[in-house]
């Protein structure tokens, strides 16, 4: 079975030892290598367990037949672009439940118009995490607050909005969605 693990952990800047610390058992950095290089057989039991360490699907994990990859051509630095040393596949944005989607309708901040945004849903327990990271949170009447959460604090939360000179918002609301990922059409 050919895998994508390493491609996966790189992509979200994980070294192997974290990798391994975040399985459930721990494992060691050399276990996770061995199944990233095709050393040691990966059963559905470790896909599993990888895939829960990473906060992926396991399906994200291996190539599939009836899924079309993105090979990639170049990697760009800041000394031009260079072939990778070894093929490798950009990973499609896949959806996981709780996800919520945003479309820019005016630009604002550093998102322009017809931007996409893929965000994640907190509860308040989980308000914390996303701390100075752009947010939605839902107001009356159909309405949404949108910007960068600066504070939280008893289940509120403090928005400062991207428009210039706008008021920070402070709001009580049940959840709040954090954008992960920003899909642009050039």
């Amino acid at each position: 079975m050919l895998t994508r693990i390493r491609e996966v952990r790189k992509g979200k800047g994980l070294t192997l030892l974290e990798v391994a610390e975040r399985c459930v058992p721990p494992t060691t950095a050399q276990t996770i290598g061995r199944l990233e290089t095709g050393t040691r057989t990966v059963s559905v039991g470790w896909l599993n367990r990888i895939a829960a360490a990473l906060d992926v699907e396991a399906a994200e994990l291996v190539t599939l037949p009836d899924r079309t990859d993105v090979p990639v051509a170049a990697l760009v630095g800041s000394d031009g672009g260079t072939a990778p040393r070894k093929p490798t596949a950009l990973l499609a944005p896949a959806p996981t439940p709780g996800m919520l989607g945003i479309r820019i309708e005016t630009a604002q901040g550093d998102y322009r118009a017809g931007d996409e945004l893929w965000a994640e849903k907190l509860g308040p327990e989980d308000f914390g995490r996303a701390i100075n990271r752009d947010v939605l949170a839902p107001r009356p009447v159909g309405r949404f607050a949108f910007g960068r959460l600066v504070a939280t604090e008893e289940g509120r939360v403090q928005i400062l909005p991207m428009t210039p000179g706008a008021r920070q918002l402070v709001l009580d609301v049940p959840w709040i969605a954090v954008v992960r990922q920003l899909c642009r059409a050039v």
